[in-house]
Parts: structure tokens; C-alpha cells; sequence
């Protein structure tokens, strides 16, 4: 119905446009074909879906070529300045995956509370710098996954991941980040970083990571797919 909808609103706007170019201009075959590439570049831009890769909602603006680099290099440099403090308290980590991909791990020995999926206190300025950055590179598909150790039933760390997951993109999202770029999900103890033997093991599973993929001209439904 959304598809529906937006398809009516473009054609009854190219309409509009294409009616008001008098049919003496001499410009008007020029003005036309502005308009329907405006108005299909609309439709176009709203071809990903906010859960299954289609439909996003809004036009979002694909990078090309060298520009993706360029452009995660910038957000990279200025989520390691602006979290400096945070990196420095092992709090929260900046990983480039790959060209077109950044991780960040947040520890949730700092974010929340044991077997609690309330965001700290103490922890909300951190996530606010973190908002502001992420919310200025909007070129980028936001996912956040949520994972815990493997104390305690497992049914119980998986809901407890996806809440986890959920509170920060609800964080995020109430401080200027679109929420039709984001993706929250849980995995629960199924994907440890470390040993669950040791409390310094578990202490490292337990965490909010946040993959920033960028959106790539041609294949924009990529930066949508779960980078796990």
C-alpha cells in the first residue's frame, strides 16, 4: 500500500508540473523531462524496504566509486576524536571492517546494567556524541545487534540481546538519527568474541555492537542486509 501510494502522489505531482509548462513554451519538452527524473528519482529512492531490503521510506543518497572510502574515512576520524574518552576507557571500540563498513563495539559493562536493558545514566552522553555523528553521515544503514554471554538460560539472553539492541536504536533514533535507517536485532550467547569460562571472557560477550555499511550506488539493498 505504501509502494501504492507513493506511486500516486509522484504521478499526480509530475502532472502538476507537466500542466503548468504552457503548451507554447519552447522549453517545455526540457522542463517535463526534469520533472519525471526528479519524480522517478523519488520513487527510486524509496525502493528499500526498512525490514526486508525494499522499501526505506525516505530518498536516500547513494555514494560512487572513490567517494565511498573517502567518505567512511571522514566518519571514521571523527567517531575516534569525538568518543576519544570512550576509547580510552575501553567503553567503546571504532573497527573499520572494510571499505564500506564500520563496527562499533559498545562494552556493556558500561552501557547497562547486569541482566538489565535500561541504558545507564552515566552512558547516555556518550551515546548522544555517538547519535550526532551517525545521524550527520546519513549515507549509511545503521545496524544495531545485541549479544550477551552464556550465564544463564538462553531464551532469556536472547530476549534480553534484543532488548539490549532495541534500547539503543531507540536512543539513537530519539536523538536525530532516521529510523528508517536502522536495523536492530539480537543473537543472544550464539556468537561469543571470547571464552565464557572467565568473567574477563564473558565481560567481552557481553556487548551492543553498531555496523555503520554505507549505501552504494547500484546495489543500495546491500547496506541493508545484516552484516552477521
Amino acid at each position: 500500500m505504501k509502494s501504492f501510494n507513493v506511486t500516486l502522489a509522484a504521478a499526480a505531482i509530475t502532472l502538476t508540473l507537466i500542466s503548468s509548462c504552457a503548451t507554447d513554451d519552447p522549453n517545455r519538452r526540457a522542463k517535463t523531462g526534469a520533472a519525471v527524473g526528479a519524480i522517478a528519482g523519488g520513487v527510486i529512492g524509496h525502493q528499500v524496504h526498512s525490514k526486508n531490503g525494499r522499501y526505506a521510506g525516505v530518498v536516500v543518497g547513494a555514494l560512487t566509486g572513490a567517494a565511498v572510502g573517502n567518505y567512511m574515512d571522514k566518519q571514521q576520524r571523527e567517531l575516534e576524536q569525538k568518543l576519544a574518552k570512550e576509547r580510552r576507557a575501553d567503553q567503546i571500540q571504532v573497527t573499520r571492517i572494510d571499505e564500506e563498513t564500520l563496527r562499533l563495539d559498545v562494552k556493556s559493562n558500561a552501557s547497562f546494567d547486569i541482566g538489565s536493558a535500561q541504558v545507564n545514566r552515566s552512558f547516555l552522553r556518550s551515546l548522544r556524541t555517538m547519535s550526532e555523528v551517525v545521524g550527520e553521515y546519513d549515507k549509511t544503514a545503521v545496524h544495531i545487534i545485541g549479544h550477551t554471554d552464556s550465564s544463564g538460560d538462553a531464551d532469556y539472553n536472547q530476549s534480553l540481546s534484543e532488548k539490549r539492541a532495541t534500547a539503543v536504536k531507540r536512543f539513537l533514533g530519539s536523538n536525530g538519527v532516521d529510523k528508517t535507517r536502522m536495523r536492530n536485532s539480537g543473537r543472544g550467547e550464539t556468537m561469543p568474541v571470547d571464552t565464557n569460562s572467565t568473567t574477563e571472557g564473558r565481560s567481552r560477550n557481553r556487548r551492543v555492537e553498531v555496523y555503520l555499511k554505507s549505501v552504494v550506488e547500484g546495489r543500495e539493498s546491500d547496506a541493508y542486509r545484516s552484516p552477521v
